[in-house]
């Protein structure tokens, strides 16, 4: 019997769903074995776990967001203040190594470089007989937020499925077999803090308490706990030394929680034991069905604001693992939706309300030493995790590091005093969950000392997505001090007569030409930082009808700073002296922080700066370490090269090892710098987005990037826009723009830039648009005229023409566009 037309479309629909469903998991057909990198993350933006999805030991590595090395300290150097006017002098006149030694000898830290993030333990599972097994599979479905293995052993299927609950505050985990009685298992904690105590309690409860390492002079003194507790279904269970034993069971639960006596950045007085058993005893008696649906219900209640659909192909069908040693060779497209989302699922994983901000690996970190401490470094890596939070409507993920900021702000007081002299706040290159501002590492990295004005552009940001005067009100003060220590740390370039940076450097890079040295007076970046932050804290004020003086002086502050300069082989200068090198292929590429995430380099304002810049990233080239490729996706997304940006993601999730010199991506997505650095993750996300909206330039630019490969067919909606606008829906067919749908939840002037005609589809105020945009939200600062080289023949870049439109808006209401036939 032949099935109607309708039927077969309605199948096909379900297949198609299906497959959309399915592609928002992570699987494998192998356990990670010993490979950290193989196994798949959970967390709650307090905990995290790393599951290996071993059969015979599986593996649960334990993190807890506030277990550091030290204790509160302070690691400024006083000496500094003294030192700076001879460091100035020196490099002023040139003599960089001096100054480099000088800066190592008096601005540089005497004391701590910084602490380290460190994990808990294992809960280490062992089962008996478990070698011979068939038919493995295990996923990380990202929808759900949920774990699960299954295999079989003679006849028997095992199912593993865990979770790390967001309103419990315990990671929870179900083992079940499908015939009763087959579940057996030892469980044991293990811990290689040098201060831990093991212990099993009330014969169904194991216990594992420790407290942190000391580490450069400073005395570890977080203490932690972590409880795992079992309920058995048929069975016994029983407690062998410093382990629990489950025998013939049909099904066990076991509902593991982390405390530390961590209160805040100054504040270790909590009860890590009290807090462990409160997060425990409240779970304990929690049915599990109702446990995961309260999970999954809080998870998505963030995750699915933003659905993306680029269509799939056959290569979807792979594992993972598959899919990322294919992607370079074969059409996948919804392999970057995967990497897209996951970037969304790493953010709510490791960024909570309350919590810590991602760190160098979000939550996840099983070194007892990490790579670089797996600090905060906020010459990029820390702004980087947090690009995607506001575009892709996560902007409550934001809470954790605006937080810091604002605490950094309260610790950078004092280092701005004792080391500089001036006023307000600021930060160097690095901090960590002690909120430490010193300079660290040495002259080449630490001297940097723009990491407080970049992160506070983030203050801002929030405001321009969110348009909440009272949330402005609340970090004014904030935005103000970055740029009160910029006001008094300025000073004039005897050559130029400039206001520069002294010292400064532009991360982490370093001219032949200055004798090797990376210190510098006026760095681009350097420059482009202090401009966006006067004109934040300008902005700010007129917002809140305050300090006209202030801003006054902040104006005239702001016209004395160094325009970009456009060098001699076209390139966007990355110091006030044309040294670049086109063959340097040096990993930072700083100077186009104006570029992106600054709005100061654009395409319709300052177009030849936006072609110097974009000769700058073909000089450099694009294979680097993972966070360097991802922020090159933005910056080709912002070229509006959709093509360049996609080469970089198909590089980006490339196994590593394959690009030679360069980074690329792990088994389970995690990005590689190398080793493991989230940032790439979040990076790459962040820039997908930019290739399919921009909300700078002073319109939403909608598909200004789309590449090739994925112009056939695609779907996004829940992408956020400055100025409280809205993607509720937005499909394109052919790289034409088919519909859109844009809410409006502050009112006011809507101007969109398309790749073809619109026309609105309800009664609207609709026009094609001319001069500024009146929205508050989209004012922009005019950006000097740039200096160029006499050698420079730059010309204005030939992009492809859009079309503009301005949509008077009102508050709460959502508009429908179509495209002009």
């Amino acid at each position: 019997m032949k099935k109607s037309l309708s039927t077969i479309l309605i199948l096909l629909g379900i297949s198609l769903a299906a497959q959309q469903k399915d592609d928002l998991k992570l699987w494998y057909k192998n356990p990670s074995g010993t490979v950290w990198e193989n196994a798949l993350p959970i967390g709650n933006g307090f905990q995290g776990a790393m599951v290996y999805g071993n059969v015979e030991k599986e593996i649960f590595q334990l993190n807890e967001a506030s277990v550091w090395s030290g204790s509160p300290n302070r690691n400024d150097n006083p000496d500094a203040k003294n030192a700076l006017s001879e460091i100035r002098r020196l490099i002023f006149q040139k003599e960089y190594k001096k100054a480099e030694k000088r800066i190592n000898e008096n601005i540089i830290t005497k004391k701590s470089h910084g602490q380290m993030f460190q994990p808990v333990g294992n809960l280490e599972l062992d089962f008996l007989n478990h070698q011979n097994f068939t038919d493995y599979y295990r996923e990380l479905d990202i929808e759900n937020a949920v774990i699960k293995t299954v295999y079989k052993i003679q006849g028997v299927t095992y199912t593993r499925e865990a979770f790390m609950s967001f309103p419990d505050r315990v990671l929870v985990i179900k083992l079940s077999a499908d015939k009763p009685g087959k579940l057996s298992f030892t469980a044991a904690f293990t811990s290689e803090h040098k201060k831990q105590e093991i212990k099993v309690e009330n014969n169904n409860e194991l216990s594992l308490s420790g407290t942190t390492s000391d580490h450069e002079g400073i005395d570890g003194k977080v203490n932690f706990n972590a409880l795992a507790k079992f309920k058995v279904n048929g069975g016994g269970i029983k407690s062998i030394g410093n382990s629990i034993k489950i025998e013939g069971a049909d099904s066990v639960l076991i509902y593991v929680s982390i405390a530390s006596n961590f209160i805040n950045y100054d504040d270790i007085s909590g009860n890590e034991k009290e807090l462990a058993k409160s997060f425990l005893n409240k779970a304990f008696d929690k049915e599990y069905n109702n446990m995961k649906k309260a999970h999954i219900a809080y998870y998505q209640k963030y995750f699915k604001r933003v659905k993306l659909d680029f269509g799939t192909t056959e290569a979807s069908k792979l594992p993972t693992n598959e899919r990322l040693a294919n992607f370079r060779n074969v059409s996948d497209p919804s392999f970057v939706t995967l990497y897209f989302q996951y970037g969304r699922y790493l953010l709510i994983s490791s960024s909570q309300l309350g919590g810590q901000p991602a760190n160098l690996q979000g939550i996840w970190n099983h070194s007892m030493n990490p790579a670089w401490d797996s600090k905060y470094t906020i010459n990029i890596n820390t702004e980087m995790n947090y690009w995607p939070s506001e575009k892709t409507n996560l902007s409550e993920m934001h809470e954790p590091l605006l937080k810091m900021i604002q605490e950094l702000a309260q610790t950078g007081k004092e280092t701005a005093k004792v080391m500089y002299g001036a006023r307000g706040w600021m930060a160097h290159h690095n901090t960590d969950i002690w909120r430490i501002n010193g300079a660290v590492d040495g002259a080449t990295w630490g001297v940097w000392n723009a990491g407080g004005g970049w992160l506070s552009q983030h203050l801002w940001e929030h405001y321009l997505y969110t348009g909440d005067k009272d949330y402005l009100q609340s970090v004014y003060e904030t935005l103000k001090g970055a740029a009160d220590f910029y006001a008094d740390f300025l000073v004039k370039d005897p050559e130029s007569g400039w206001l520069v940076v002294v010292p400064a450097n532009s991360p982490e890079n370093a001219p032949a030409a200055h004798q090797g040295s990376s210190v510098t007076a006026g760095s681009t970046m350097d420059n482009q930082i202090v401009f966006d932050v006067f004109s934040t804290a300008i902005k700010a004020s007129e917002t809140l009808g305050k300090d006209k003086q202030y801003i006054d002086s902040l104006k005239t502050l702001r016209n004395m700073l160094p325009p970009m300069q456009i060098g001699k082989y076209n390139q966007l200068q990355e110091w006030m002296d044309d040294v670049d090198d086109p063959k340097d292929n040096h990993r930072h590429i700083s100077h186009l922080y104006g570029l992106y995430p600054s709005n100061q380099i654009s395409a319709y304002k300052t177009p030849e700066l936006f072609a110097a810049a974009k000769n700058t990233l073909l000089q450099r080239g694009d294979i680097s370490t993972g966070w360097s490729m991802g922020w090159k996706v933005n910056w080709w997304a912002k070229m509006q090269d959709g093509n360049h940006a996609y080469s970089l993601i198909q590089n980006q999730l490339t196994p590593l090892g394959v690009n030679t010199g360069g980074g690329g991506t792990y088994n389970n997505l995690f990005d590689a710098h190398p080793p493991f650095q989230i940032d790439g993750n979040f990076g790459c996300t962040s820039g997908i987005a930019e290739m399919l909206m921009q909300s700078s330039d002073e319109a939403i630019h909608l598909l200004p990037a789309l590449p090739d490969a994925l112009k056939e067919y695609g779907e996004i909606a829940g992408l956020k826009a400055r100025g409280g606008f809205e993607i509720k829906d937005m499909k394109w067919k052919n790289g034409k723009l088919v519909a859109v749908s844009i809410q409006s939840n502050l009112g006011g002037n809507l101007r969109l830039r398309t790749p073809n005609q619109i026309i609105p589809k309800n009664k609207m105020d609709f026009k094609t648009a001319s001069g500024g945009n009146s929205n508050v939200f989209y004012e922009t600062d005019a950006i000097k005229k740039p200096m160029m080289a006499k050698e420079s023949t730059i010309r204005p870049l030939n992009i492809q023409p859009t079309y503009l439109y301005d949509v008077a808006t009102e508050k709460g209401k959502i508009y429908h566009f179509s495209i002009k036939e």
